[in-house]
């Protein structure tokens, strides 16, 4: 959840900034690295609401995560309201009892 959640953070931020050069100075130099850094973060947010969902469970925010832009924060509101949809850490050793 913690690579989501910088991801998404990444993602909106790039797409900020990316939109204020495009309507103020488009400024080349940040147009170049803008746009790599914001498709990047884009698929890891894919990647990482795939890999911490629960299959069946989460749907909702795996859609909700290929919206462009925006996706992963979208993606995070869902996961909030659906607790049930997160998996667990791998390094968990938490038995159905609640006991370690």
């Amino acid at each position: 959840m913690r690579t989501l959640r910088a991801a998404a953070a990444v993602e909106a931020a790039s797409l900020l900034i990316l939109s204020v050069n495009l309507f103020t100075t488009h400024t080349r130099a940040i147009t170049s690295l803008g746009g790599p850094v914001h498709g990047t973060a884009y698929l890891v947010v894919v990647a990482a609401t795939f890999s911490a969902t629960v299959k069946g469970a989460s749907a909702g925010a795996r859609r909700r995560s290929f919206v462009p832009g925006v996706g992963g924060v979208l993606a995070l509101q869902r996961l909030r309201r659906h607790p049930e949809a997160v998996r667990a850490p791998s390094g968990d050793t938490m038995r159905e009892d609640g006991r370690t």
